[in-house]
Protein backbone atom coordinates (compact mmCIF):
# COMPACT_ATOMS: atom_id res chain seq x y z
CA UNK A 1 0.00 0.00 0.00
CA UNK A 2 1.58 3.31 -1.05
CA UNK A 3 1.20 6.76 0.41
CA UNK A 4 -1.10 7.93 -2.36
CA UNK A 5 -3.68 5.16 -2.10
CA UNK A 6 -7.29 6.12 -1.30
CA UNK A 7 -7.00 4.32 2.03
CA UNK A 8 -4.28 6.68 3.27
CA UNK A 9 -5.40 9.86 1.51
CA UNK A 10 -6.63 12.78 3.57
CA UNK A 11 -10.41 12.49 4.12
CA UNK A 12 -11.07 16.08 3.07
CA UNK A 13 -13.61 18.59 4.29
CA UNK A 14 -17.38 19.09 4.03
CA UNK A 15 -18.78 22.59 4.51
CA UNK A 16 -22.54 22.81 5.05
CA UNK A 17 -23.44 26.36 4.04
CA UNK A 18 -26.68 27.69 5.53
CA UNK A 19 -28.45 30.92 4.59
CA UNK A 20 -31.44 32.81 5.88
CA UNK A 21 -34.36 33.40 3.53
CA UNK A 22 -35.01 36.59 5.49
CA UNK A 23 -31.83 38.17 4.08
CA UNK A 24 -31.60 39.15 0.43
CA UNK A 25 -29.91 36.45 -1.70
CA UNK A 26 -26.29 37.18 -2.51
CA UNK A 27 -25.61 38.98 0.77
CA UNK A 28 -23.24 36.40 2.22
CA UNK A 29 -20.55 36.65 4.88
CA UNK A 30 -16.91 36.96 3.86
CA UNK A 31 -16.04 33.49 5.30
CA UNK A 32 -18.83 32.05 3.17
CA UNK A 33 -17.48 33.64 -0.02
CA UNK A 34 -13.98 32.40 0.87
CA UNK A 35 -15.25 28.85 1.37
CA UNK A 36 -17.16 28.94 -1.91
CA UNK A 37 -14.24 30.28 -3.94
CA UNK A 38 -11.70 27.84 -2.50
CA UNK A 39 -13.93 24.74 -2.70
CA UNK A 40 -13.10 21.93 -5.09
CA UNK A 41 -16.81 21.42 -5.68
CA UNK A 42 -20.05 23.20 -4.74
CA UNK A 43 -23.29 21.22 -4.59
CA UNK A 44 -26.93 22.17 -4.13
CA UNK A 45 -29.91 19.82 -4.21
CA UNK A 46 -32.36 22.59 -5.11
CA UNK A 47 -31.93 23.94 -8.62
CA UNK A 48 -34.25 26.83 -7.76
CA UNK A 49 -32.32 27.86 -4.66
CA UNK A 50 -32.40 31.70 -4.52
CA UNK A 51 -28.64 31.90 -3.92
CA UNK A 52 -27.63 30.05 -7.09
CA UNK A 53 -27.97 32.92 -9.62
CA UNK A 54 -25.74 35.10 -7.44
CA UNK A 55 -23.15 32.38 -6.95
CA UNK A 56 -22.96 31.72 -10.68
CA UNK A 57 -22.81 35.45 -11.40
CA UNK A 58 -19.76 35.53 -9.10
CA UNK A 59 -18.14 32.80 -11.22
CA UNK A 60 -18.71 29.93 -8.81
CA UNK A 61 -19.90 26.75 -10.59
CA UNK A 62 -22.62 24.91 -8.70
CA UNK A 63 -23.64 21.34 -9.44
CA UNK A 64 -27.29 20.49 -8.89
CA UNK A 65 -26.94 17.24 -6.95
CA UNK A 66 -28.26 15.53 -3.83
CA UNK A 67 -25.54 13.03 -2.86
CA UNK A 68 -25.93 10.44 -0.15
CA UNK A 69 -23.68 10.66 2.87
CA UNK A 70 -21.33 8.03 1.48
CA UNK A 71 -21.20 9.71 -1.95
CA UNK A 72 -20.32 13.00 -0.28
CA UNK A 73 -17.55 11.39 1.72
CA UNK A 74 -16.17 9.81 -1.46
CA UNK A 75 -16.25 13.21 -3.18
CA UNK A 76 -13.97 14.57 -0.45
CA UNK A 77 -11.35 11.83 -0.87
CA UNK A 78 -7.83 13.07 -1.43
CA UNK A 79 -8.22 16.11 0.78
CA UNK A 80 -10.85 17.80 -1.38
CA UNK A 81 -13.28 20.37 0.01
CA UNK A 82 -16.94 20.11 -0.94
CA UNK A 83 -19.38 22.89 -0.06
CA UNK A 84 -23.05 21.94 0.20
CA UNK A 85 -25.42 24.88 -0.17
CA UNK A 86 -28.19 23.78 2.19
CA UNK A 87 -31.82 24.03 1.26
CA UNK A 88 -34.39 25.61 3.55
CA UNK A 89 -34.80 22.41 5.55
CA UNK A 90 -31.09 22.29 6.36
CA UNK A 91 -30.32 18.88 4.75
CA UNK A 92 -31.41 16.68 7.69
CA UNK A 93 -31.22 13.45 5.68
CA UNK A 94 -27.63 14.18 4.71
CA UNK A 95 -26.48 15.18 8.19
CA UNK A 96 -28.23 12.18 9.74
CA UNK A 97 -26.48 9.90 7.24
CA UNK A 98 -23.10 11.42 8.06
CA UNK A 99 -23.76 10.93 11.77
CA UNK A 100 -24.62 7.27 11.23
CA UNK A 101 -21.44 6.64 9.25
CA UNK A 102 -19.34 8.44 11.86
CA UNK A 103 -20.95 6.32 14.57
CA UNK A 104 -19.77 3.08 12.99
CA UNK A 105 -16.13 3.94 13.60
CA UNK A 106 -15.21 2.23 10.34
CA UNK A 107 -15.23 5.25 8.03
CA UNK A 108 -12.54 7.92 7.78
CA UNK A 109 -14.75 10.97 8.15
CA UNK A 110 -13.97 14.29 6.50
CA UNK A 111 -13.84 17.40 8.62
CA UNK A 112 -17.42 18.70 8.87
CA UNK A 113 -18.09 22.42 9.27
CA UNK A 114 -21.43 24.18 9.62
CA UNK A 115 -20.97 27.65 8.16
CA UNK A 116 -23.80 30.19 8.48
CA UNK A 117 -23.50 32.39 5.40
CA UNK A 118 -26.11 34.93 6.53
CA UNK A 119 -27.71 35.71 9.85
CA UNK A 120 -31.14 36.99 10.75
CA UNK A 121 -31.24 40.56 11.95
CA UNK A 122 -33.32 41.40 15.04
CA UNK A 123 -36.96 41.45 14.01
CA UNK A 124 -36.40 39.16 11.02
CA UNK A 125 -39.18 36.80 12.07
CA UNK A 126 -41.63 39.66 11.57
CA UNK A 127 -41.14 39.10 7.85
CA UNK A 128 -42.37 35.54 8.33
CA UNK A 129 -45.44 36.83 10.14
CA UNK A 130 -46.24 39.21 7.28
CA UNK A 131 -45.87 36.39 4.73
CA UNK A 132 -48.06 34.03 6.76
CA UNK A 133 -50.71 36.73 7.16
CA UNK A 134 -50.66 37.39 3.41
CA UNK A 135 -51.41 33.75 2.69
CA UNK A 136 -54.06 33.42 5.38
CA UNK A 137 -55.83 36.53 4.12
CA UNK A 138 -56.06 35.00 0.64
CA UNK A 139 -56.72 31.35 1.41
CA UNK A 140 -58.61 31.19 4.73
CA UNK A 141 -62.43 31.40 4.38
CA UNK A 142 -62.77 33.16 7.73
CA UNK A 143 -59.77 35.51 7.62
CA UNK A 144 -60.43 36.60 4.06
CA UNK A 145 -63.82 38.03 5.08
CA UNK A 146 -62.74 39.98 8.16
CA UNK A 147 -62.97 43.78 8.40
CA UNK A 148 -61.53 46.37 10.78
CA UNK A 149 -64.88 46.65 12.57
CA UNK A 150 -65.30 42.90 12.81
CA UNK A 151 -61.87 42.49 14.41
CA UNK A 152 -62.19 45.42 16.81
CA UNK A 153 -63.51 43.31 19.69
CA UNK A 154 -60.55 40.94 19.42
CA UNK A 155 -58.13 43.84 19.79
CA UNK A 156 -59.78 44.78 23.06
CA UNK A 157 -59.81 41.17 24.30
CA UNK A 158 -56.17 40.60 23.43
CA UNK A 159 -55.11 43.83 25.14
CA UNK A 160 -56.86 42.77 28.36
CA UNK A 161 -55.31 39.31 28.19
CA UNK A 162 -51.90 40.94 27.81
CA UNK A 163 -52.53 43.07 30.89
CA UNK A 164 -53.61 39.98 32.82
CA UNK A 165 -50.41 38.15 31.87
CA UNK A 166 -48.35 41.12 33.04
CA UNK A 167 -50.18 41.33 36.35
CA UNK A 168 -49.87 37.56 36.88
CA UNK A 169 -46.14 37.68 36.21
CA UNK A 170 -46.43 34.71 33.84
CA UNK A 171 -43.53 35.06 31.41
CA UNK A 172 -44.66 32.32 29.05
CA UNK A 173 -48.17 33.73 28.92
CA UNK A 174 -46.76 37.22 28.42
CA UNK A 175 -44.80 36.10 25.36
CA UNK A 176 -47.87 34.44 23.87
CA UNK A 177 -50.18 37.39 24.54
CA UNK A 178 -47.69 39.82 23.01
CA UNK A 179 -47.83 37.66 19.89
CA UNK A 180 -51.63 37.83 19.88
CA UNK A 181 -51.52 41.63 20.13
CA UNK A 182 -48.93 41.76 17.35
CA UNK A 183 -51.21 39.62 15.21
CA UNK A 184 -53.94 42.24 15.51
CA UNK A 185 -51.57 44.90 14.18
CA UNK A 186 -50.46 42.77 11.23
CA UNK A 187 -54.01 41.59 10.48
CA UNK A 188 -55.44 45.12 10.41
CA UNK A 189 -52.53 46.32 8.29
CA UNK A 190 -53.11 43.53 5.78
CA UNK A 191 -56.81 44.43 5.54
CA UNK A 192 -55.87 48.08 5.08
CA UNK A 193 -53.87 47.22 1.95
CA UNK A 194 -57.13 46.38 0.19
CA UNK A 195 -58.85 49.69 0.84
CA UNK A 196 -59.71 51.21 -2.55
CA UNK A 197 -59.45 54.83 -1.40
CA UNK A 198 -56.77 55.05 1.30
CA UNK A 199 -54.69 51.85 1.39
CA UNK A 200 -51.66 51.45 3.62
CA UNK A 201 -49.42 48.53 4.55
CA UNK A 202 -47.55 47.21 7.57
CA UNK A 203 -44.50 49.09 6.29
CA UNK A 204 -46.47 52.33 6.39
CA UNK A 205 -47.55 51.55 9.94
CA UNK A 206 -43.99 50.75 11.03
CA UNK A 207 -42.59 53.77 9.19
CA UNK A 208 -45.07 56.05 10.89
CA UNK A 209 -44.21 54.92 14.39
CA UNK A 210 -40.48 55.08 13.65
CA UNK A 211 -40.84 58.70 12.55
CA UNK A 212 -42.94 59.50 15.61
CA UNK A 213 -40.46 57.90 18.02
CA UNK A 214 -37.50 59.72 16.53
CA UNK A 215 -39.31 63.05 16.61
CA UNK A 216 -40.50 62.60 20.18
CA UNK A 217 -37.06 61.60 21.47
CA UNK A 218 -34.91 64.62 20.60
CA UNK A 219 -32.73 63.75 23.61
CA UNK A 220 -31.80 60.48 21.84
CA UNK A 221 -31.82 61.41 18.15
CA UNK A 222 -31.31 65.19 18.40
CA UNK A 223 -29.43 67.84 20.30
CA UNK A 224 -31.63 68.13 23.39
CA UNK A 225 -30.78 66.50 26.70
CA UNK A 226 -32.84 64.63 29.26
CA UNK A 227 -31.45 62.98 32.36
CA UNK A 228 -34.65 62.09 34.23
CA UNK A 229 -37.93 60.37 33.31
CA UNK A 230 -39.72 63.64 34.05
CA UNK A 231 -37.64 65.48 31.46
CA UNK A 232 -38.31 62.74 28.92
CA UNK A 233 -42.05 63.04 29.55
CA UNK A 234 -41.80 66.81 29.13
CA UNK A 235 -40.11 66.37 25.75
CA UNK A 236 -42.75 63.85 24.71
CA UNK A 237 -45.70 66.04 25.68
CA UNK A 238 -44.22 69.14 24.07
CA UNK A 239 -43.46 67.47 20.74
CA UNK A 240 -46.83 65.72 20.79
CA UNK A 241 -48.60 69.03 21.33
CA UNK A 242 -46.67 70.53 18.41
CA UNK A 243 -47.66 67.62 16.18
CA UNK A 244 -51.34 67.45 17.10
CA UNK A 245 -52.07 71.18 17.62
CA UNK A 246 -55.12 70.28 19.64
CA UNK A 247 -57.52 72.85 20.98
CA UNK A 248 -58.28 70.89 24.15
CA UNK A 249 -56.28 68.59 26.40
CA UNK A 250 -59.18 66.16 26.20
CA UNK A 251 -58.69 65.53 22.48
CA UNK A 252 -57.37 62.08 21.68
CA UNK A 253 -58.73 60.45 24.83
CA UNK A 254 -60.89 57.47 23.80
CA UNK A 255 -64.22 57.80 25.57
CA UNK A 256 -65.00 54.12 25.08
CA UNK A 257 -62.38 52.89 27.53
CA UNK A 258 -63.35 51.64 31.01
CA UNK A 259 -64.74 54.35 33.27
CA UNK A 260 -62.02 54.40 35.90
CA UNK A 261 -59.29 54.48 33.25
CA UNK A 262 -61.13 57.28 31.43
CA UNK A 263 -61.45 59.35 34.61
CA UNK A 264 -57.77 58.85 35.46
CA UNK A 265 -56.67 59.83 31.94
CA UNK A 266 -58.72 63.01 32.05
CA UNK A 267 -57.28 63.85 35.47
CA UNK A 268 -53.75 63.22 34.18
CA UNK A 269 -54.24 65.59 31.25
CA UNK A 270 -55.69 68.28 33.52
CA UNK A 271 -52.87 67.98 36.05
CA UNK A 272 -50.13 67.94 33.38
CA UNK A 273 -51.61 71.04 31.72
CA UNK A 274 -51.69 72.86 35.06
CA UNK A 275 -55.43 73.51 34.83
CA UNK A 276 -57.63 74.09 37.86
CA UNK A 277 -60.87 72.33 37.02
CA UNK A 278 -63.30 71.59 39.87
CA UNK A 279 -64.84 68.15 39.80
CA UNK A 280 -68.49 68.12 38.74
CA UNK A 281 -70.92 67.36 41.50
CA UNK A 282 -74.02 65.26 41.32
CA UNK A 283 -75.93 62.46 42.89
CA UNK A 284 -75.00 58.84 42.43
CA UNK A 285 -72.08 56.50 42.71
CA UNK A 286 -70.63 57.69 39.38
CA UNK A 287 -69.53 61.04 40.80
CA UNK A 288 -68.08 59.33 43.87
CA UNK A 289 -66.09 56.98 41.65
CA UNK A 290 -64.89 59.92 39.57
CA UNK A 291 -63.57 61.66 42.68
CA UNK A 292 -61.84 58.46 43.81
CA UNK A 293 -60.24 57.96 40.40
CA UNK A 294 -58.93 61.54 40.37
CA UNK A 295 -57.46 61.12 43.87
CA UNK A 296 -55.83 57.86 42.84
CA UNK A 297 -54.26 59.40 39.74
CA UNK A 298 -52.90 62.31 41.78
CA UNK A 299 -51.31 59.79 44.15
CA UNK A 300 -49.67 57.92 41.26
CA UNK A 301 -52.04 54.94 41.47
CA UNK A 302 -53.75 53.40 38.44
CA UNK A 303 -57.35 53.11 39.70
CA UNK A 304 -58.26 50.55 37.07
CA UNK A 305 -55.36 48.28 38.07
CA UNK A 306 -56.06 48.84 41.76
CA UNK A 307 -59.66 47.80 41.30
CA UNK A 308 -58.60 44.68 39.41
CA UNK A 309 -56.34 43.70 42.31
CA UNK A 310 -59.20 44.14 44.76
CA UNK A 311 -61.59 42.29 42.45
CA UNK A 312 -59.19 39.35 42.22
CA UNK A 313 -59.01 39.21 46.00
CA UNK A 314 -62.80 39.19 46.03
CA UNK A 315 -62.82 36.37 43.47
CA UNK A 316 -60.44 34.34 45.63
CA UNK A 317 -62.67 34.90 48.64
CA UNK A 318 -65.67 33.69 46.65
CA UNK A 319 -63.82 30.55 45.59
CA UNK A 320 -62.72 29.94 49.16
CA UNK A 321 -66.32 30.21 50.35
CA UNK A 322 -67.27 27.69 47.68
CA UNK A 323 -64.47 25.38 48.71
CA UNK A 324 -62.84 25.72 45.28
CA UNK A 325 -59.02 25.98 45.17
CA UNK A 326 -57.74 29.31 43.87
Amino acid sequence: MNATSPETAAPGRIVLLTTSHRVAPGLLSWPAWQALRSADRVLCADGAHPQLPYLREAGIPVDEAAPTAQELIDACAGGRTVVVVATGEGEPALTDGLARLAGTGRVAMPELELLPASYDLPGARLLDLVQVMDRIRVECPWSSRQTHKGLAKYGIEEAYELVEAIEDGDREELREELGDVLLQVVFHSRIAEEDPEAPFSIDDVAGGIVTKLIHRHPHVFGDETATTPEEVKEHWLRTKAEEKRRESVTEGIPLGQPGLALAAKLASRVRTAGLDVPLPTGDGIGYELLAMAVRAEAAGVDPEAALRVAARAYRDAVRAAEGVPS
